[in-house]
């Protein structure tokens, strides 16, 4: 297995840790401080990796909405229609995981069809998606200690 994958399974395993045994109440409670909630935020890294590495949302693979609902510059006070349960999205970033190492090694070095913030190949975009759910991955951990703390 490569280092990617590796760093994937590492990250992922991570993210549902720390979700883990949170009362379900308490995901969409938006913190002082913060600009979203834990379930946006696990919703954003299941969309913005989908978009990175597998083509969303050109996809079968997640509702069209989850771009409006998820994506860049979006918030849960905006949210309209069908949100996802934190359920359905743990499950949906597991299933994404395996599609994600399903990826063949060989096309990391492939260039993408148009670069992004400097970025050329699908191993760079790879990459960057990693330390993306990195990122979020702080902010459910901060998010959480602040939630445990009020609570």
């Amino acid at each position: 297995m490569n280092y990617l994958n590796s760093q994937l399974q590492l990250t992922r395993q991570k993210i549902l840790s720390e979700i883990e045994g949170i009362n379900p109440e308490l995901f969409d409670i938006q913190t002082k401080g913060f600009n979203n909630t834990l379930h946006w935020h696990i919703g954003h890294i299941l969309t913005v990796t989908e978009q990175f590495l597998l083509g969303y949302p050109h996809t079968n693979h997640l509702p069209a909405n989850y771009g409006e609902l998820f994506g860049y510059g979006s918030k849960p006070a905006d949210w309209k229609g069908d949100v996802p349960s934190v359920e359905v999205l743990v499950q949906q970033l597991q299933e994404q995981a395996n599609r994600i190492l399903a990826i063949p090694e060989e096309r990391y070095s492939e260039k993408l069809a148009q670069p992004f913030l400097g970025l050329e190949t699908v191993g760079e975009i790879f990459t960057f998606a990693l330390f993306h759910e990195s990122n979020h991955l702080g902010q459910i951990h901060a998010m959480k200690r602040v939630i445990d703390a009020a609570n």
